[in-house]
């Protein structure tokens, strides 16, 4: 299974995929569900994902991922110590999923990394 993280309006032609291959559309808004993909795929996703938000300026990401065995947990909390990009991590409260949740608080992108206020509504 791929995935492809949702493209902003404006680019919303979608290219061909092969036959074998689902395309799952991640929409980036500070809530990643892991239940959709295969643990082989959590590693990288979760960089992925991390990094689409922090561009948004989204810097609270609560990711699920289930309680079951604790295994994806496990994952998820070897793959953010890691992360230059994470300040911190907590396992989510009971009203946002408990243990089957984790929440992430990501650094600010820096000003001189480009990243330019969103326009102001008029």
């Amino acid at each position: 299974m791929s995935r492809r993280f949702s493209p902003p309006p404006s680019e919303a032609s979608v290219p061909e995929t092969p036959f074998d291959e689902e395309v799952v559309e991640i929409p980036i808004d500070g809530n990643l569900d892991l239940h959709l993909f295969q643990p082989r795929e959590v590693k990288e996703l979760i960089t992925e994902y991390l990094w689409a938000c922090r561009q948004k300026g989204l810097l609270d990401v609560r990711i699920i991922h289930g309680k079951g065995t604790g295994a994806l947990r496990k994952t998820v909390h070897s793959v953010l110590p890691r992360l230059s990009s994470v300040d911190s991590f907590r396992s989510a409260d009971e009203r946002d999923g408990g243990w089957g949740a984790t929440w992430v608080r990501l650094k600010p992108l820096p000003p001189e990394a480009g990243n330019s206020d969103p326009p102001q509504e008029p």
